[in-house]
């Protein structure tokens, strides 16, 4: 599967924010708190055009969720379909998918290792092997670690991160490492920062 394999340090600098989420982002900014490349500690930052300022904005959530364009586009898509705001609409799908919530339940310390412990079949859903990264998580439903898996250090280091409901809309039990989704996100408890509405009108072109 293809992956977009730009170190997540130089990503971080280019939008002069942590982006990920990451405590070790926040060191790499503070050490080196500048854009990338030759001239980026000259601090020296060009006005972007409107459909720059869109572009970024795009590239921002495709690297938070960890998403290329075509799966990016896709999801979308679906967001058009949807009632309610497409733009909100849009980020709340990129944040019920496994493995976002995976994430977000503390059973991996980062989108990537949530993306492999799924691929690897290290997770159900209600009780059922699921593999799919981008399989759509629906309100009631169980996330759990397979059996097998339970003593992986992995996973045990990492709900180290997260308390007991780790956002409004999740409840982890970190002795059985369950997680259920128990109630749609709403945007505002979705604690990603990007202007999804910019995303809309660049698409809308």
């Amino acid at each position: 599967m293809a992956r977009n394999l730009t170190p997540r340090g130089k990503i971080t600098r280019k939008y002069g924010e942590n982006i990920f989420g990451n405590p070790k982002y926040d060191k790499i900014l503070q050490k080196k708190p500048y854009a990338p490349g030759q001239h980026g500690a000259e601090g020296r930052r060009k006005r972007l055009s409107e459909y720059a300022l869109q572009l970024r904005e795009k590239q921002k959530a495709k690297y938070i969720y960890g998403l290329l364009e075509k799966q990016f586009r896709n999801t979308y898509e679906k967001a058009k379909t949807d009632k309610g705001i497409t733009g909100e609409n849009l980020i709340v799908r990129l944040e019920c998918r496994l493995d976002t919530l995976v994430y977000r339940l503390g059973f991996a310390p980062s989108q990537r290792a949530a993306r492999q412990l799924v691929s690897h079949k290290h997770l159900l859903v209600n009780g059922i092997s699921t593999n799919i990264p981008s399989y759509l998580v629906k309100v009631g439903d169980v996330i759990s670690v397979r059996e097998k898996s339970h003593k992986m250090e992995i996973i045990h280091e990492s709900l180290k991160r997260v308390s007991e409901n780790p956002r409004p809309y999740l409840k982890v039990d970190k002795a059985t490492l369950e997680g259920t989704l128990i109630e749609t996100p709403k945007r505002e408890d979705i604690m990603v920062k990007v202007n999804e509405q910019l995303i809309v009108e660049l698409y809308s072109k």
